[in-house]
C-alpha cells in the first residue's frame, strides 16, 4: 500500500523530523569526497523548508561505536554542504538529544534547517533504544523517513521513533516512495516479459533473491562469480574461479526449480591471474582450465543476454557480470548496461555495485530507477517486509 508522503503534508509552522542518509565519504581532511546522498535528499528538504517548515535533520555517519569524540564521524561537513547546496544556513547541533540539540531545536524558525551531530554517536541507535527514540521524537510535530539505505535495519531512528511518534505524522520523503514504487509496485505487477539479470560474488548473498524472482519473472540470467558455483552444480569445471563448493546443492535445487526460466553462461572469458594484464581466453562455461579463473561472462553469453534484454518489458538488474572495474573483465557487464540503457523496458538497477557499475559506464541518466541502498534493495527485492516503512502512515 502507498504510504502518505511529506510532499501531501501540511507541514507550515510544525517541526519535521527527517531521517535523512548523510552517510558519505570523506577523506583524511573531512571533505566529502562524493556529495550524492546529500542531493538526493534536496528534494525532501526544498519541500519542508519551502512550505514554512521546521526542519530537523537525523543521519548515521560510519561506524564510530558510540564514541562521540571521534570526529571522523562528525555530520558537521554535511551540514556545511547542505548550507552551500541549498544555498541557506544550515544550523548544526554539537549533539543528538542533548542540551545544544534542544537549545537548537526550541530556537528553530520556520523555513530554517537544523542538522544533529550523528546518531550513532548514542549506543541507543544501534540499539533501537525506546528511551532514545522518545528524546528524538519529543523535537517534532510530524517524522519523515526519507533514508531507504537504512529501511531493513531495526535502527531507533527507523524503529523506534515511528512508534514513539504515535498518532503524529509518519510519512515518506521523496526518495523512499520512489523506491516503493520501483521496488514494490513495478515489480508486484511487472509489464511482461520481466527479465531478472543477477551478478555479484556468492550464490548465497542472492538466494532470496533468486528465488523470489524466478516466481515473479519470465526469465534470469545469472552472471557474475555465483555463476561459477552454478557450473559446479551441473558437472562443470571452474579451475581458480571463486566458488561456494558448500552451495552446490542449493544452485541445484534452483536450476531444478527455474528450469527453462533460469539462464546460465554459455561461455567464460577466464585469465590466469586477478590483473588486467594475466593470460586470457574464453572457454565454454564450465570448462575452465585448472590454472586460470573465471572473471566475466564470454562475448556470446553477453549477446544472449542482451537479446533478453531487448524483448523485455520491465528489466531488474543486480549484480555485475565480472570484474567490471577492471578492463577487459568489464566487456560482460558493459554489455548488459549497454543492452538495457538502449532498451525500451522499464528499468530498475539494485543498489551498490550494480548503481556503481551502471554510473561508472556511463549509463546512469538512460535507466528508469537506481536504487541508492545496496542491502535494502536486495531485501526488497527478496520480498522482505521492513518495520520501518510497516510503521509508516498509508494514503
Amino acid at each position: 500500500m502507498p504510504k502518505k508522503n511529506i510532499a501531501e503534508t501540511d507541514v507550515h509552522g510544525k517541526s519535521v523530523l527527517m531521517r535523512v542518509d548523510f552517510n558519505v565519504p570523506l577523506d583524511e581532511q573531512l571533505q566529502i569526497t562524493d556529495d550524492r546522498r546529500i542531493r538526493l535528499a534536496l528534494p525532501s528538504i526544498q519541500s519542508v523548508l519551502e512550505r514554512g517548515g521546521k526542519l530537523i535533520l537525523i543521519s548515521h555517519l560510519g561506524r564510530p561505536q558510540g564514541d562521540a569524540d571521534d570526529q571522523r564521524f562528525s555530520l558537521r561537513p554535511t551540514a556545511a554542504r547542505l548550507a552551500e547546496l541549498l544555498d541557506s544556513p544550515v544550523a548544526f547541533a554539537t549533539d543528538t538529544v542533548g542540551t545544544d540539540a534542544q537549545t537548537q531545536v526550541n530556537a528553530l524558525q520556520p523555513g530554517h534547517c537544523l542538522v544533529l551531530e550523528n546518531l550513532r554517536f548514542c549506543a541507543g541507535e544501534k540499539q533501537g533504544n525506546a528511551e532514545f527514540a522518545q528524546q528524538l521524537a519529543a523535537f517534532a510535530d510530524i517524522y519523515c523517513n526519507d533514508a531507504f539505505g537504512t529501511c531493513h535495519r531495526s535502527d531507533a531512528s527507523m524503529v523506534a521513533v515511528p512508534r514513539a511518534m504515535a498518532s503524529r505524522p509518519k510519512v515518506v520523503g521523496a526518495l523512499v516512495a520512489q523506491e516503493i514504487r520501483y521496488l514494490t509496485e513495478t515489480i508486484a505487477n511487472p509489464n511482461r516479459p520481466f527479465v531478472a539479470i543477477l551478478g555479484g560474488a556468492k550464490v548465497s548473498d542472492k538466494i532470496g533473491v533468486i528465488r523470489n524472482l524466478l516466481d515473479l519473472c519470465d526469465r534470469v540470467l545469472i552472471g557474475g562469480a555465483m555463476a561459477y558455483t552454478f557450473a559446479l552444480a551441473v558437472g562443470g569445471k571452474v579451475g581458480k574461479s571463486l566458488v561456494e563448493p558448500e552451495k552446490v546443492d542449493l544452485a541445484q535445487e534452483l536450476i531444478h526449480r527455474g528450469g527453462d526460466k533460469l539462464m546460465l553462461p554459455c561461455d567464460t572469458h577466464c585469465g590466469s591471474a586477478f590483473q588486467p594484464d594475466c593470460d586470457k581466453q574464453v572457454v565454454q562455461a564450465g570448462a575452465i582450465p585448472d590454472q586460470y579463473e573465471g572473471l566475466d561472462i564470454g562475448p556470446e553469453t553477453a549477446r544472449r543476454f542482451a537479446q533478453e534484454v531487448q524483448t523485455a518489458a520491465t528489466v531488474v538488474w543486480n549484480g555485475p557480470m565480472g570484474v567490471f572495474e577492471m578492463p577487459p573483465f568489464d566487456a560482460g557487464t558493459r554489455a548488459v548496461a549497454a543492452a538495457i540503457a538502449e532498451s525500451n523496458a522499464v528499468s530498475i538497477i539494485g543498489g551498490g555495485d550494480s548503481a556503481a557499475a551502471i554510473t561508472q559506464l556511463g549509463f546512469a541518466e538512460r535507466v528508469d530507477h537506481i536504487s541508492t541502498g545496496g542491502g535494502a534493495s536486495l531485501a526488497m527485492l527478496e520480498g522482505q517486509v521492513f518495520p520501518a516503512m510497516e510503521l509508516l502512515d498509508e494514503q
